[in-house]
């Protein structure tokens, strides 16, 4: 896990499968369906480790029936490391590759 990173671990298998299609596509880089996807994540709430600006960046996870982009999200660091969060930044889970 990360230094500076106080939050939990969700093994890869465990995430939704919106959200390892998502994995997929950045592997495969892109296309996105989203053009917020790929942008800069600044982490303004402070719960992923302090890195410089345009260290991470967010991909959104499709989430069935809902009208707008939902509140799920993977984030990416410069490093490869991922997050997931299912509610809109207010926590984050590192993937691992369980």
């Amino acid at each position: 896990m990360p230094a500076g990173f106080r939050g939990g671990t969700v093994a890869l298998s465990a995430l939704p499968p919106e959200a390892r299609a998502t994995l997929r596509r950045i592997d495969q880089g892109g296309p996105y369906p989203y053009r917020q996807d790929d942008s800069v994540f600044s982490n303004r709430e402070g719960l992923l480790p302090s890195r410089p600006s345009g260290t991470y960046h967010e991909y959104t996870v499709v989430t069935p029936g809902s009208s707008d982009r939902g509140a799920r999200r993977i984030v990416i660091g410069r490093a490869g490391e991922r997050y997931y969060t299912d509610d809109h930044y207010d926590s984050f889970r590192f993937v691992v590759d369980q």
